[in-house]
């Protein structure tokens, strides 16, 4: 049986100091919410933390680790503030990285706005579980996660154990 039939599952996370103390709204985590349903990934898991390296590290693990999340998509603390850890937490927590992706939305931020170059977001895989940082803002979400929609139901078909179906 094909993993078309199975549901795939993600988790969304946001970094955000304001966030977590409930003085914003998290319009990012409802984009990506959106974005992500519509390729057929129903959303267990949505948390907003503080800007904190070991808390946004341990939440992604866990969600890897326990709740065996096929993808986790983290919002916010990409940027080049002290405050702006997540690729740090992510690249502690990850197995290895998947530099592609994390190029193509760069390519795609830098069509919008030269500032996309500061974006040190990073995509990686931990166990099975694909692990995907975007901006804070809800028009960078859409931006990113539009470029690499493509490729993510393959990509999360081949972490499950689905192998390549490369043709002879």
């Amino acid at each position: 049986m094909g993993m078309s039939s199975a549901t795939l599952t993600g988790g969304i996370l946001t970094a955000s100091d304001l966030g977590s103390r409930g003085k914003r709204n998290d319009e990012s985590g409802s984009v990506a919410r959106e974005l992500l349903l519509g390729i057929g990934i129903d959303i267990k898991r949505y948390r907003i933390v503080p800007d904190e390296r070991e808390e946004i590290g341990r939440v992604l693990c866990a969600w890897a680790d326990q709740d065996r999340l096929d993808i986790v998509i983290t919002t916010g603390g990409t940027g080049l503030t002290p405050r702006d850890v997540t690729p740090e937490a992510t690249l502690e927590c990850v197995d290895y990285q998947v530099p592609g992706m994390a190029e193509a939305m760069r390519a795609e931020g830098l069509r919008h706005t030269p500032l996309a170059m500061i974006s040190r977001a990073v995509v990686g895989v931990r166990g099975r579980t694909l692990i995907v940082n975007l901006p804070g803002s809800p028009r960078g979400v859409r931006q990113n996660l539009n470029v690499i929609l493509p490729a993510i139901r393959h990509s999360l078909e081949l972490l499950s154990g689905g192998g390549s179906q490369h043709t002879v």
